[in-house]
């Protein structure tokens, strides 16, 4: 069998990657991959050059649909050998900042925008809306992002009415179903009344929904129903009868904007400004609007056409074959585009096509999408513009160098000295980070009831959050280096969470003892730091005796002030949470045989004081440890 011109070229070019690959050596440093017009696609770093680079060229189950299509632009590797994996860290970062290659610059996670997620990866899956992608499950769904969440809600509430899932996040009681099991919302999943096998089936239908297949599940219900109805099932067709019925009045209030109902399809534009461009896509199913999704990503020098590529490639690697639509209309020609629509025809299994209309009803459709796309920039410009405006003057008021990123604020609570906590939150940007909150409990044996000493746990608080970064400067690590290379998308979590300014709540003492504590660890010359009191709302830095001349109206305070209002709520909320559990364990604690073990089962069982209090003998007896005397003397403390 003779092979085509395309085909002769792919065994070229595969004999030359194999080539190159056979000569990389098996040592630490990064690999620059290029397409036959001598651009760089992708910069990595590794400690293992030649079994990394290997391993994108085998083939692999697991390997992402994105990457499988950079793959197939790869004509040309080179690489740069360093010491140690430290060392190719730092010069991947500082390679991508200065070259921006086209598959390490990704999307903006923006938490403006909610999902919908499935967790696929549990047995009975739960369904609910978040604006977190962070740590996700390989076998979790999502679907998004939403601009419309009121739509996106309402759809949910809906689902919930019409198909019997979980109601709650967590069991009300511990051996029983609730109220809405008794009335048919709930299958049992909390007693595990319905197997996960057919919760999962329930859940399947649903995901047909936000998979815009709303049609195809009418279609089965309707079978079911007519199946039941044969068997004499009265009651089980009723009930889909209804389901069916609840799914045309949601389809119904979406907008009809499309008269080709045969073909599903999804509708891509854009709009930009100098700092960010914000795309959107509406998804058009039988017809009518059944989602408009956005995506934003940094303006810099990318083109338009660039960006649509990359929401392209992004949104639909990440969709199951039935999802993708089989016609994608988009304003402008994109790069590779032909190369785009065999990849995106593989991954559905049928040919999908890319169209840039010019005329006709389908140019009357981008028109609407783009001036969504425009309205949305409008709204975005107008946040951005103002926090950045705060930042900047901020980084005045302290004199920085550079607009400060990562802002982490830091704080103390306590009563007395009884249970105290403190809090680290993260303002990235000049909004709230709150996937960066972290939580401490003191652990000083000195701070105690009747002995407070913030200075002491704010000490404790700064050396346990720092001491990590003070062993990598000690082992030689460039602090520097990795501070000017963090915004690199590909950097690990743990490497790139280094501040570029921290604000501790209160004054000069609460200051001077944060500094001591980076002083102890040698970072004091590596932080940049400040303190906010409340009094008169004085900013005070280290070096300086008197607070630092400010207005209290002025953009880089303000900030500043919510940063520390968010430092202290979130420590109060966690001391309050302390507290009422240690409220809780002291009464149980009074009772005779009541250790923390049996403390922790009744807790466990019952959930609250409230429960135990009202419990009767033979319910408290049931917990396996507890048995029929201290049951009697449990019930006899609260009924005396």
């Amino acid at each position: 069998m003779s092979l085509n011109n395309n085909q002769i070229k792919d065994k070229i070019n595969q004999k030359k990657i194999k080539e190159l690959i056979s000569i990389i050596p098996s040592l630490p440093g990064c690999y620059l991959m290029k397409d036959i017009s001598d651009r760089i696609l992708y910069i990595g770093k590794s400690k293992n050059l030649k079994k990394r680079v290997s391993s994108y060229f085998r083939k692999q189950v697991d390997i992402s649909p994105r990457i499988s299509l950079m793959v197939r632009q790869i004509t040309d590797i080179e690489y740069i050998i360093t010491d140690t994996e430290n060392e190719a860290l730092a010069l991947e970062a500082n390679l991508i900042k200065k070259n921006q290659p086209y598959y390490n610059i990704l999307l903006k996670d923006d938490k403006k925008y909610p999902y919908l997620c499935i967790t696929w990866s549990e047995d009975y899956p739960r369904i609910y809306v978040t604006r977190r992608r962070r740590n996700r499950h390989q076998k979790d769904r999502y679907y998004g992002p939403y601009v419309d969440v009121t739509l996106l809600r309402n759809t949910l509430t809906v689902i919930k009415k019409v198909f019997p899932v979980r109601q709650r996040i967590r069991p009300l009681y511990k051996d029983k179903p609730c109220l809405n099991y008794s009335i048919g919302k709930c299958p049992g999943v909390c007693q595990q009344i319905i197997s996960a096998e057919d919760y999962r089936e329930t859940i399947k239908r649903i995901s047909m929904v936000f998979q815009g297949r709303t049609d195809q599940l009418k279609d089965i219900l309707y079978s079911k129903m007519m199946s039941y109805s044969s068997n004499l099932e009265f009651e089980k067709a009723q009930n889909i009868k209804e389901q069916i019925n609840s799914l045309d009045k949601l389809s119904n209030s979406q907008k009809i904007t499309d008269p080709d109902s045969s073909i599903n399809r999804d509708i891509i534009a854009s709009a930009r400004n100098q700092s960010i461009t914000c795309v959107q896509l509406f998804q058009i199913r039988s017809g009518k609007i059944i989602g408009r999704l956005a995506f934003s990503a940094d303006t810099n020098n990318d083109l338009s056409n660039l960006i649509l590529r990359k929401v392209i490639e992004e949104h639909y690697s990440e969709l199951d074959p039935v999802e993708i639509p089989q016609e994608l209309i988009i304003e402008n020609e994109v790069e590779n585009q032909e190369l785009l629509m065999k990849w995106l025809s593989e991954l559905k299994g049928k040919r999908v096509n890319i169209i840039v209309p010019k005329r006709s009803f389908k140019s009357e459709l981008i028109k609407l999408v783009k001036k969504n796309a425009e309205e949305e920039i409008k709204k975005l410009s107008h946040g951005i513009e103002r926090t950045q405006e705060s930042l900047e003057d901020l980084a005045n008021i302290l004199e920085l160098q550079s607009i400060p990123r990562r802002i982490e604020g830091y704080d103390i609570s306590h009563i007395q000295g009884s249970d105290p906590v403190g809090s680290q939150v993260v303002f990235i940007n000049g909004l709230p980070a709150k996937h960066h909150y972290r939580k401490y409990k003191i652990r000083s044996e000195q701070i105690k009831i009747g002995h407070s000493d913030d200075y002491l746990s704010l000490y404790e608080v700064i050396s346990r959050r720092f001491r990590r970064w003070s062993l990598y400067k000690k082992e030689g690590f460039d602090i520097k280096a990795l501070n000017d290379s963090k915004p690199s998308v590909i950097d690990p979590i743990q490497l790139n969470d280094f501040p570029d300014l921290v604000m501790i709540d209160g004054g000069k003492g609460q200051l001077n003892s944060a500094l001591k504590a980076l002083s102890d660890l040698n970072l004091e010359n590596d932080i940049r730091i400040c303190s906010l009191a409340k009094k008169n709302e004085e900013l005070y830095v280290p070096g300086i005796g008197d607070p630092l001349p400010t207005i209290k109206d002025e953009p880089g305070l303000l900030l500043l002030r919510r940063l520390r209002d968010e430092a202290h709520r979130f420590a109060i909320s966690f001391h309050r949470d302390r507290r009422s559990k240690s409220q809780r364990r002291s009464e149980l604690s009074e009772i005779p045989g009541v250790g923390p073990n049996r403390i922790k089962l009744l807790l466990d069982y019952f959930q609250s004081m409230d429960a135990i209090r009202i419990a009767t003998e033979q319910q408290i007896s049931k917990i396996p440890g507890i048995g029929d005397e201290l049951a009697r003397t449990i019930w006899s403390y609260f009924n005396k």
